[in-house]
């Protein structure tokens, strides 16, 4: 395996970045904390760190005892990201507030990371999925009375 070419890393990070811009505009119009540039930063970083990854290990200085664990990667992405997001949800007079914007930085999180490992048809599925979660079941609780306009 060869290390991604200066187009192939291009692609991916504004790949990563724009997948979750989808994320992040849901966010943006209903003007919670954590918005379109929030999201297409952690997204973009996430594929950064993915691309890191992938090149640091076919480096020449990394000998033929360097093992790969791809678990570590994402474990290291997603402390990151719930460090961040634990910083958006608030907990105040009874309610908790934030919740749904801090998850999704981690669905960015995850879209970034498939997008830096070039798996696109995940990535394609989960911000489809996501944007999905986040604007349709947001007009289904505001029909069904369980949410009110101004949360």
């Amino acid at each position: 395996m060869s290390d991604p070419s200066i187009v192939i890393i291009a692609i991916r990070l504004a790949g990563a970045a724009l997948l979750c811009g989808l994320i992040g505009y849901e966010r943006e119009i209903h003007k919670n904390t954590a918005g379109l540039r929030t999201n297409m930063l952690v997204g973009a970083a996430s594929a950064c760190f993915a691309i890191i990854t992938l090149t640091m290990l076919n480096s020449p200085l990394a000998g033929e005892d360097v093992q790969a664990d791809p678990i570590r990667l994402v474990e290291a992405v997603t402390n990151g990201v719930a460090f961040l997001a634990a910083g958006i949800v608030v907990f105040t007079q009874g309610k908790v507030k934030g919740l749904t914007t801090g998850a999704s930085m981690w669905i960015s999180a995850a879209i970034g990371l498939a997008v830096g490992l070039g798996y696109w048809p995940i990535a394609l599925a989960t911000t489809l999925l996501g944007v999905l979660i986040l604007a349709v079941l947001r007009r289904v609780q505001f029909a069904m009375g369980m949410k009110e306009k101004d949360e």
